[in-house]
């Protein structure tokens, strides 16, 4: 039964892109037999996209693009797709790709007038309901860099953060779909503070991360109860760790903690992604190996932690 069901949500998942959105002429998916329900997506040093399903083997990974340069892959809340950053030289594009494999489908371009003068596309994710993606861009070469949404065939660009005078990181929905949290600051190299961004519209609000936290390194990400967010922090020291904090809708209510108890300056965590209210995946490198995805537990104290995919980049895991 499980097969059955995982061979019908393959072929849903192909009509659908197929009627709604226009293909990469060049190819670069993979034919629809993964077996993927919930799970890992990742990039490799090949800058292609993979995942791994909770319950197949971490050591063999499936591949879902062939044409590399894919970056920071973000899955659906339903599981049926991924959306991640493909770049080419100076131009980026917003791709998607079918979990269970399939055609890629190019949403938008950094040379496509809906959004002008847009470049360096980074961190896109769907909304709870599927229907839009937000995502992070800069205007030209400064320093200047602003959040913007389309919907999932790629039409209706609108930019949620117009005129904006600092710099926007990757985006994470609270679970009513109406807010979006974002790290920011005076530039994209210092991200000191977090933004709660209304998606329909209207200001910002603004708060400091305060603790040790230096800036947030890539991301900040929301649980799915919509109670808590995880950033990767950056220290004096220059490594990062994963830090958690209780949340609402426009702040961060007390002190952000750690996740876990490593204290070596050598150690580098980036990248949380909730692998469930009270969990977290995240991109561990100790030493300059190879970095690989470990998953902890999220409570009032620092947790050990546990091998889940070797050999891995840029982790979201899905659906929660």
């Amino acid at each position: 039964m499980m097969g059955m069901r995982r061979w019908l949500g393959a072929v849903v998942a192909l009509g659908v892109l197929g009627a709604c959105e226009p293909l990469d002429p060049g190819g670069g998916g993979t034919i629809g037999d993964v077996l993927f329900d919930k799970g890992f997506a990742f990039v490799r040093s090949d800058r292609n996209i993979y995942v791994v399903d909770d319950d197949g083997d971490p050591n063999s990974p499936q591949r879902l693009t062939t044409g590399g340069n894919a970056y920071t892959p973000s899955v659906s809340r339903d599981g049926s797709s991924i959306v991640f950053v493909q770049r080419v030289g100076s131009t980026s594009s917003l791709q998607t790709v079918p979990t269970t494999g399939g055609p890629v489908a190019t949403l938008l371009s950094s040379n496509d007038a809906a959004c002008g003068a847009c470049t360096n596309f980074r961190g896109p994710t769907f909304s709870p309901d599927g229907r839009t993606i937000v995502f992070a861009f800069d205007r030209g070469s400064g320093s200047v860099s602003s959040l913007a949404r389309i919907a999932v065939n790629g039409s209706g660009f609108t930019e949620l953060t117009p005129g904006t005078t600092i710099a926007y990181g990757a985006p994470s929905f609270f679970p009513s779909g109406t807010t979006v949290v974002a790290p920011a600051g005076n530039n994209s190299f210092q991200f000191d503070r977090l933004a709660f961004v209304p998606v329909g519209g209207g200001s910002a609000n603004y708060v400091s991360l305060g603790n040790e936290v230096l800036a947030i390194a890539n991301r900040a990400v929301v649980s799915p109860d919509g109670r808590q967010v995880a950033l990767d922090g950056r220290l004096s020291s220059g490594s990062t760790r994963i830090f958690v904090g209780n949340v609402t809708a426009t702040g961060i209510s007390g002190n952000l903690r750690r996740l876990t108890d490593y204290t070596a300056s050598t150690v580098q965590e980036s990248f949380p992604s909730w692998t469930g209210s009270t969990a977290l995946g995240f991109l561990f490198n100790d030493s300059g190996g190879d970095p690989s995805i470990y998953r902890a537990p999220v409570s009032s104290t620092a947790s050990s932690v546990t091998l889940a995919v070797p050999a891995a980049n840029e982790p979201f895991y899905g659906p929660t």
